[in-house]
C-alpha cells in the first residue's frame, strides 16, 4: 500500500491560515460593532464545521485501521487521538466565547475570545505539525486508497452543501496550480460545474465580506 496523503497537507494549510486570521479579525472589531461581529462569528462556524468533520472522519475511519496494522508506532496514533481531544476542548470553550462576544461585541468579550482563539491555534498547530511529520507517513504505508478516499466522503456527507462550497474555497485558496488541478479533478464533473458556476463566485463574495478592513 502506498497512498498519496498530500491532499491532507493542503487542508491543513487552510486550517493554519484561518485559525490565524480568525484571531486577527476578532481582535480588530471595534467594541459595539455587532454587525461585524456577526460576520466573523458566522465565518468561525464554517471553520468549526470543517475542522470538526475533518477530525471526526479521522477518528472513525483512520485511527481504527491504523491501530490494527501498526505495532511499535501505535503510540503515534494514540497521541493523535489525545490531541484531537485537546482541540475539541478548545472548541467547547469557543462555543461559549463566540456567542458571548457576538451578542454585543463587547471589548471584554472580544479580548476573552481572542485569548481562547490563540489557545485553540496553539493546540491545533502542535497537532497539525505532528500529524504531518509522524502520522501521514504511517497512513501512506498502511492505509488503502479506498480507506483514504472515505475521509473526503465523510466530510461531504456530513457537511451542509453551501458550507461545503465555502470550505472548498478555503482549501483551494493557497493551493498551487498543480494542487488545485488535482483537487478539482477529484470531483465528479457535475460538482466541478457547480463549483465554477456557483461556488467560486459565492466564496469570493463571502471572503471579501469576512476579511474587509
Amino acid at each position: 500500500m502506498s497512498v498519496d496523503t498530500r491532499d491532507m497537507e493542503i487542508v491543513h494549510r487552510a486550517l493554519r491560515r484561518e485559525s490565524r486570521l480568525l484571531t486577527q479579525l476578532v481582535a480588530a472589531v471595534a467594541p459595539g460593532d455587532t454587525a461585524r461581529a456577526k460576520v466573523i462569528a458566522g465565518h468561525f462556524r464554517v471553520y468549526r464545521v470543517g475542522l470538526e468533520n475533518h477530525h471526526e472522519g479521522e477518528d472513525e475511519l483512520l485511527w481504527p485501521p491504523l491501530l490494527s496494522r501498526v505495532d511499535l508506532e501505535a503510540d503515534v496514533v494514540l497521541r493523535m487521538q489525545a490531541q484531537h481531544e485537546r482541540i475539541a476542548a478548545t472548541l467547547t470553550r469557543l462555543d461559549a466565547a463566540v456567542p458571548a462576544w457576538e451578542a454585543g461585541a463587547g471589548a471584554d468579550e472580544r479580548d476573552t475570545l481572542v485569548a481562547v482563539l490563540a489557545d485553540h491555534r496553539a493546540v491545533l498547530l502542535e497537532h497539525l505539525d505532528d500529524e504531518e511529520s509522524t502520522l501521514l507517513p504511517l497512513a501512506a504505508e498502511h492505509i488503502t486508497e479506498r480507506e483514504w478516499a472515505s475521509l473526503g466522503e465523510h466530510l461531504v456527507a456530513n457537511t451542509p452543501k453551501l458550507t461545503l462550497l465555502t470550505l472548498f474555497g478555503l482549501v483551494l485558496e493557497d493551493a498551487n496550480p498543480a494542487e488545485r488541478a488535482t483537487l478539482l479533478s477529484g470531483l465528479p464533473a457535475p460538482v466541478r460545474g457547480v463549483w465554477h458556476v456557483i461556488g467560486r463566485p459565492r466564496y469570493a463574495r463571502h471572503i471579501r465580506r469576512v476579511r474587509a478592513a
